[in-house]
């Protein structure tokens, strides 16, 4: 059931997105490490750019052995077997073998194997089949886990199958059915021989052709342009389209995302036309060349992995000082050296929580079926926890903190008062123009109600219109209103509109544009530029109905109307979640490519009050060091390149803070890769899922404090596990080396101590399934193998002291002192050892009254209930017989109830003592 709910989720979110999303969110991947900077990319690569760039066409189609009228499919393929084919490089799967064998690799995994082999080969088959089953168990559990967890992130990362129109010389519709025979597509056929060709076919020299909707499908050079507005606002963070010539205007651009005339992989047309020739493809194309750093470079050992590796290791060396100890105090005290190695590898086994491998995949394999309700794809269970330990949230702001579309937010006039009269004529503009209709326009004409009002249909007629142009920077159409006069309207940057204003609106009369009040505008705009708002400026004028075809030569002495301004706007759930990730000790910074007073704006209407801006360029300046205590003290970084944010968020993990990074550009990848967990939404881009170990179905953000909460439970939960068999087997150790020095005997039998540690850690299975106490997820958690320590020395002798207590009760009460009744004192033991390594469990999960201030799970209950019972059972039982135990006194049991009370009284006192000293985690 919980699978078929990944996959319902998978469906529905496949169904949803636009084919041009999914070629983005592959191409987009690889330019995450690289977008913005050319210093990023391979020198010969920006070079080669530059120069295509620089270079008049015919020089370019020489180079690339190409022409005006495309390549002939024979030279396509010809080319296609040297290059390969149109495809960037990105994370592949694991064969199962080797993922297999990651989830094997573990510590503890290959210390039991290794105990497991020398048990088999000392013939002791009962303690072969107990590790063994533990070390399979724990392993396959997690191999299940997070292999259908990697066919759900696969399902979500499919691609469409794209097509590009390229020009084919020399093809005919006879070329038709061998294209198809041979590529396994069919091929469409144009006019002027233009082909729709799967994007994976193109090769470097190919000429396509380019439409409003199309996605860039390689890195390519523009030929011909109309209107090109291209959108690289996953790449840039900038959610304004930028227009591209057939010319290089700057002949010193150095940078590759500054070029007018060159188209990268991975970006799309948001209006216009052009021919283009591609110059490389693949993992040639500028981004694709930094796709390996993302999926090639082993990625640093995370927050989670380094814990578990310290703590396993600080078990696995106070094993390997008791276990000889024990060897030897045995051997020369009893003689049989044989038993007192058989006795030193169950003291080995029963120091090692075998079951931490599995109690950690099912804990996180629980968080993982979780958050999966939550829509949430967990790619890798590690980051889980990586959840609860995260102190600090980076995150990217276009499309992340923002709903990455523009709205409308104000109309005012000059003098910034509300103006209809300045909606309206921006509302003409927009509805009657017929060349770029972008992002901008598309929010003034959501504004239905003034269609209404104007009765644009009967009152307005278009006469003509003067297009955009990026010299100009400004478009103007001239309607006649009900066929009195002409109305010429022009809306554009407010420098380019103020040159050709001499007057301005003042109520239903104009005045001069005078110095003073060209500054009061200056001051104006630049206020509403302070507040994040982009502006655009709106003239008019009125002309008699003389002519019917106007040039730029019109746009002259118009009357300033007032000013449109727009907005990204936060999504509605980034508030409260911020909040919510606040309250639970998560620091946030945002790091973005945008504009620093868009940021500044966008931070303060989200909560996040910047205590000033470091900019990429100041981040350029600073040596680690400085970075490194900058970042301490800013919370907002703008104008940064992808090589900033990735080494923002590694200078935070190096001062020790477990680090999240959120983001959804081709400009996130890097950072997505250093953190020590990458989410990522349901709009990024593919490089950005791929780079990412949490991916959210949908796009509110409070799944984040979700996650939080859950992965802390998770760690709390994990903790419980290893701070109570730490204690409990330091214990257990100590009171055998005191029990070695001074009696006769064994004080239990190998057999005793594996079935001992067997039902033990059954009892554990239940752990995930625990409440954890709400103070413990208020604050990050973070793995301390000191802290492990010392809370195994603060507390495993407390039970040695009532081990030592009952060897005094069945050695003097009940007369077990003798080799010959080395049995009974073994089965006192044997209870006794077992009640309270259980009892343990409800000691240690909490700080607080067990029972009765916190009370556990009813798995937990039941299990640990059962557990006891088997463990008086045995002895008591028709089985005593085959474990070498017996039956005990019923006077046994009064003196076993006062001890168990005793350990609980005495533990509860020390917990105190503890928590006020160190704290509890």
């Amino acid at each position: 059931m919980k699978l078929n709910i990944l996959k319902e989720f998978f469906a529905r979110f496949l169904r949803t997105r636009h084919i041009a999303r999914h070629f983005r969110r592959r191409a987009l991947l690889e330019s995450l490490a690289g977008t913005g900077v050319s210093r990023e990319a391979p020198p010969s690569l920006t070079k080669a750019l530059v120069s295509a760039a620089i270079s008049d066409v015919g020089a370019v189609f020489k180079q690339l052995d190409s022409h005006s009228d495309g390549l002939s499919e024979a030279q396509a393929e010809t080319i296609r077997k040297h290059m390969g084919l149109n495809e960037v490089e990105h994370e592949k799967p694991l064969p199962w073998w080797i993922h297999l064998w990651h989830c094997y690799k573990n510590p503890f995994s290959l210390l039991l194997t290794l105990l497991a082999v020398i048990s088999y080969l000392t013939e002791d088959i009962k303690a072969t089949i107990v590790i063994g089953s533990m070390v399979a168990l724990s392993t396959l559990l997690r191999f299940w886990q997070e292999a259908k967890s990697n066919k759900a992130a696969d399902a979500l990362k499919a691609m469409v199958s794209n097509t590009a129109t390229v020009v084919r010389r020399d093809l005919s519709e006879d070329a038709a059915p061998v294209f198809e025979q041979y590529y396994g597509v069919h091929l469409h056929v144009r006019a002027a021989q233009r082909i729709e060709l799967p994007i994976k076919l193109l090769v470097p020299g190919d000429v396509i052709v380019l439409s409003a909707g199309d996605m860039i499908p390689a890195d390519c050079r523009v030929l011909t342009a109309k209107d090109l507005f291209v959108s690289q606002a996953a790449m840039t963070g900038e959610s304004m389209p930028v227009e591209k010539f057939a010319v290089q205007h700057d002949a010193k651009a150095i940078n590759p995302l500054e070029l007018d005339n060159i188209l990268f992989m991975g970006t799309n047309v948001v209006s216009g036309a052009a021919t283009a020739v591609v110059l490389s493809t693949g993992n040639g194309t500028y981004f694709g060349a930094l796709a390996s750093r993302v999926t090639a470079t082993d990625r640093a050992p995370t927050s989670f992995q380094a814990g578990v590796n310290k703590v396993s290791w600080l078990l696995i060396r106070f094993m390997f000082v008791m276990v000889p100890l024990v060897l030897f105090i045995n051997g020369f005290t009893k003689g049989d050296w044989m038993e007192a190695l058989l006795f030193a590898l169950s003291i080995a086994v029963g120091l090692t929580p075998e079951m931490l491998p599995m109690i950690v995949t099912s804990t996180l394999a629980k968080g993982a079926v979780f958050l999966s309700r939550k829509k949430v794809i967990v790619k890798r269970l590690d980051a889980i926890q990586n959840f609860g330990a995260m102190d600090v949230l980076c995150t990217d702001k276009t499309g992340t903190l923002t709903q990455d579309k523009i709205f409308l937010t104000r109309h005012i006039d000059v003098w910034g008062k509300d103006s209809d009269d300045v909606l309206e004529m921006a509302y003409l503009n927009s509805y009657y123009q017929t060349g770029l209709k972008n992002v901008l326009d598309v929010a003034v004409l959501e504004h239905a109600d003034v269609h209404r009002k104007l009765e644009v249909a009967t009152a307005f007629r278009k006469i003509d219109e003067i297009p955009f142009d990026f010299t100009r920077r400004r478009m103007s159409v001239v309607v006649a209103e009900r066929d009195k006069h002409h109305l010429l309207i022009t809306k554009g940057a407010v420098e380019e509109i103020l040159s050709v204003c001499t007057q301005v609106r003042h109520g239903d009369a104009s005045e001069p544009l005078t110095p003073d009040l060209l500054t009061h505008i200056h001051a104006m705009t630049a206020g509403l530029n302070e507040q994040g708002l982009r502006v655009v400026a709106v003239a008019a004028k009125e002309l008699p109905p003389t002519q019917e075809i106007y040039g730029v030569t019109d746009e002259h002495a118009l009357i300033l109307v007032g000013y449109v301004a727009f907005l990204d706007p936060p999504k509605e759930s980034t508030a409260p979640a911020l909040q919510a990730l606040a309250e639970y000790g998560v620091a946030v910074k945002v790091l973005t490519g945008d504009n620093e007073l868009v940021t500044a704006k966008i931070c303060k209407e989200v909560g996040l009050e910047p205590n000033g801006v470091l900019l990429g360029s100041d981040v350029e300046r600073m040596s680690d060091a400085e970075l490194a205590q900058a970042v301490e003290t800013h919370d907002v970084f703008a104008k940064l390149t992808p090589a900033h944010k990735a080494r923002i968020v590694r200078l935070l993990k190096t001062n020790g803070h477990v680090v999240g990074f959120l983001g959804d550009g081709i400009n996130d990848a890097p950072a997505l890769h250093a953190a020590d967990i990458g989410i990522s939404v349901d709009t990024a881009v593919d490089i950005a899922k791929e780079a990412a170990d949490i991916i959210l179905l949908e796009k509110s953000l409070m799944v984040l404090k979700e996650g939080v909460v859950e992965g802390r439970k998770t760690f709390a939960n994990m903790l419980k596990y290893i701070k109570m068999t730490a204690s409990s087997n330091f214990g257990n150790v100590f009171s055998v080396l005191v029990a070695s020095a001074f009696i006769p005997f064994l004080p239990m039998l190998p057999m005793h101590l594996l079935v001992q540690n067997l039902l033990y850690d059954i009892s554990q299975i239940a752990i995930p399934f625990d409440h954890v106490d709400e103070e413990m997820i208020k604050k990050p958690q973070h793995w301390q193998p000191s802290d492990i320590g010392r809370f195994m020395v603060f507390f495993g002798p407390i039970s040695s002291i009532f081990d030592i207590t009952c060897y005094g009760v069945m050695w003097f009460v009940f007369s077990a002192n003798t080799p010959e009744e080395q049995t009974l004192f073994q089965s006192g033991w044997f209870v006794v050892g077992l009640l309270t390594q259980t009892l343990i469990v409800h000691m240690i999960r909490t700080p607080k009254l067990p029972f009765i201030q916190s009370r556990a799970a009813a798995p937990l209950l039941v299990m640990t209930g059962a557990m006891m019972a088997v463990g008086i059972f045995l002895p008591m039982g028709p089985l005593a017989h085959y474990f070498k135990l017996q039956a005990l006194p019923l006077s046994y049991f009064p003196i076993l109830v006062m001890i168990l009370l005793g350990y609980m009284a005495l533990t509860q006192l020390m917990k105190g003592f503890y928590t006020r000293r160190y704290g509890w985690q």
